[in-house]
């Protein structure tokens, strides 16, 4: 087993233990879709062949792979930081409000045992962190990479930066969310940018722009392995992710839009100089139809947390525990082509998956007893045979 040492959370420094028997993997992307259910994707071939058949017989499909609640902002952000859904990301954060302290009447914040935060917003404090800012405290690199943002540069909230427009979201606290509409123009949405829900990371501006970008640098990131970030959360437009049918700009939306998009992209990235050398791609969507709240994996609504008069609330998926199941697609040289699993992940599972990569702690609900990172089922070409 190798041993790292790295900072947890923001104040203290754990030992984290890396089990021997993963890839040495040292890049990953994770691309997200939207709004599909497995039978609509997986289930139904014709519809999206490129994402249905053509990527699971170079990779692992995961079929019981599943969402953590409804909607977007939920999903994103448990991805990315372990923190269960709340009454306002699970009602998709229309405004970018800062994070209410619960209990009521609470003048410290309460962090669980678990790692959650009590209480209820979309914008958590500094102290509650995500895999980006892991990853700097493992001296390690990380962008997300989102599309059209910055297009319209009123609308997306974004500031200057190294690779161009960044950082875009509502400003200030408290301000409404233009992006939950898309534009024939710019199809970004702050919903699907998961890291601009943190203070550790939007807090510090030259941080945020250095690593929350458009997808513009994307391709020269890939073209040297120095230039390749570690790790990159890859967001299409509302478009090209499934979302929108028919898009803003007239075109026909749907699955044809995934296909066009995967089938551009994850050559690209297959084709760079990082993923040959023990890369890992994650295509994964972040939530089921709304009327599919199946669950896995021991899920829990955040302690304190539940609110039985909130619509929103009464379950992680609203009228039910989870956000359904989804499956996903792996790629790696570290998985054998063909390879499919029933072993039950979620959105969780891939985070800690992730951590247990890089020798990190695990954020919020990642660490549940009932969570288990990607194994042996997925990487079936280590050690490696050819």
């Amino acid at each position: 087993m190798a041993l790292a040492l790295v900072a947890a959370g923001t104040a203290r420094a754990e030992l984290i233990v890396r089990p021997a028997r993963l890839p040495p993997i040292r890049h990953v992307w994770v691309i997200e879709l939207e709004n599909q259910s497995y039978a609509g994707t997986f289930g139904d071939p014709a519809a999206d062949p490129y994402l249905a058949r053509a990527l699971p017989a170079k990779g692992a499909l995961l079929t019981q792979y599943y969402a953590v609640g409804h909607y977007s902002a939920d999903n994103y952000i448990a991805q990315v930081s372990g923190q269960a859904p709340n009454p306002a990301t699970s009602a998709d954060c229309g405004t970018y409000t800062g994070f209410a302290l619960g209990p009521a009447g609470a003048r410290r914040p309460t962090i669980t045992r678990d790692g959650q935060l009590l209480g209820s917003g979309c914008v958590f404090p500094a102290f509650v962190t995500t895999i980006g800012n892991q990853l700097t405290q493992a001296h390690l690199t990380w962008k997300t990479y989102q599309e059209d943002m910055g297009t319209i540069p009123s609308r997306d909230g974004v500031i200057p930066g190294p690779d161009g427009p960044a950082c875009g979201h509502p400003r200030p606290l408290g301000a409404t969310d233009l992006t939950t509409s898309p534009a024939p123009t710019d199809s970004y949405a702050t919903r699907h940018d998961p890291f601009v829900y943190f203070q550790a990371v939007i807090a510090d501006r030259g941080y945020c722009a250095a690593h929350v970008v458009s997808l513009a640098p994307l391709r020269p990131d890939l073209r040297t392995v120095a230039t390749t970030p570690n790790y990159s959360f890859i967001s299409p437009n509302t478009c090209h992710d499934g979302h929108d049918n028919p898009c803003a700009n007239g075109e026909p939306g749907g699955l044809g839009q995934v296909d066009r998009f995967l089938g551009h992209w994850v050559p690209v990235i297959m084709a760079s100089p990082a993923y040959r050398a023990g890369g890992l791609i994650v295509i994964t969507v972040d939530e089921a139809a709304a009327t599919q709240t199946q669950a896995c994996c021991g899920e829990r609504v955040a302690p304190g947390a539940p609110d039985p008069s909130h619509p929103n609330m009464a379950q992680p998926g609203v009228s039910g525990p989870g956000g359904g199941r989804v499956g996903a697609v792996l790629l790696s040289p570290f998985i054998r082509p063909g390879t499919r699993s029933a072993v039950p992940y979620d959105h969780y599972s891939m985070l800690r998956s992730v951590e247990q990569l890089f020798g990190l702690a695990y954020l919020g609900d990642a660490g549940q007893p009932g969570v288990h990172g990607f194994g042996r089922d997925v990487y079936t070409n280590w050690p490696r045979t050819g």
